[in-house]
């Protein structure tokens, strides 16, 4: 079962219908046990760092996730749900996050149009099965006012420049994490889903390729 995590938080429902085009049979949920016991998992979000944990904590669903994580099963995260694998964020003050990854999550240097918003280069570090069928410095959609400064070089499997060189994708393991809409970065976030959808052990359909 792949489970997306209902937290409350943003952008369920395209998430959903991006997997479900790709032949994946998603179940929403914000139940515990149901977590406990997904194949995989997906961390969705748009919204306040904060906020976010205090409904994760609310709702039960921390060590459920922490679990998951430490088990090796397939985790993904997007948006504010990479944001909160780090430890801490700066976001309207200071908020402990869920740990995994080592890291802060910072607000944008002075200066910059916030939030970083629309189409942005994808800059990959190493060799990540994600970018099976993917050139280098592909396009994707970005929506955010923080970034994540990992303290781990070794998990930032992809930079991307605004203003400054930040981590859009991190891997450690079976974990991986998006700061880019996927769902909304066309044919791109497509094969960034298709390929996650593959090595986390689900069975998927080619999607339907918009004729010109």
């Amino acid at each position: 079962m792949l489970a997306i995590i209902d937290y409350g938080v943003g952008n369920l429902r395209s998430v959903e219908m991006a997997f479900r085009r790709l032949g994946a049979k998603p179940v929403v949920t914000s139940d515990p046990a149901t977590i406990s016991c997904a194949q995989a998992l997906v961390l969705p979000g748009v919204g306040a760092f904060g906020d976010a944990m205090e409904h994760l904590e609310r709702l039960g669903m921390v060590d459920p996730i922490r679990r998951t994580i430490e088990a090796g099963r397939p985790f993904l995260g997007i948006c504010l749900g990479m944001q909160l694998l780090f430890e801490r964020s700066e976001e309207m003050g200071s908020h402990a996050g869920l740990g995994i990854l080592r890291g802060t999550v910072r607000r944008f240097p002075a200066g910059l149009t916030v939030p970083h918003m629309g189409w942005n280069q994808i800059d990959q570090r190493r060799p990540l099965c994600l970018f099976e069928g993917l050139a280098d410095h592909e396009y994707a959609y970005f929506v955010h006012s923080f970034y994540v400064e990992a303290y781990d070089d070794q998990v930032v499997a992809a930079t991307t420049d605004y203003g400054k060189a930040f981590a859009s994708i991190v891997a450690r393991d079976a974990l991986y994490g998006i700061q880019f809409h996927p769902e909304k970065s066309q044919d791109v976030g497509t094969r960034i889903l298709l390929n996650w959808l593959e090595l986390a052990g689900f069975a998927t359909t080619a999607p339907l390729v918009a004729q010109p």
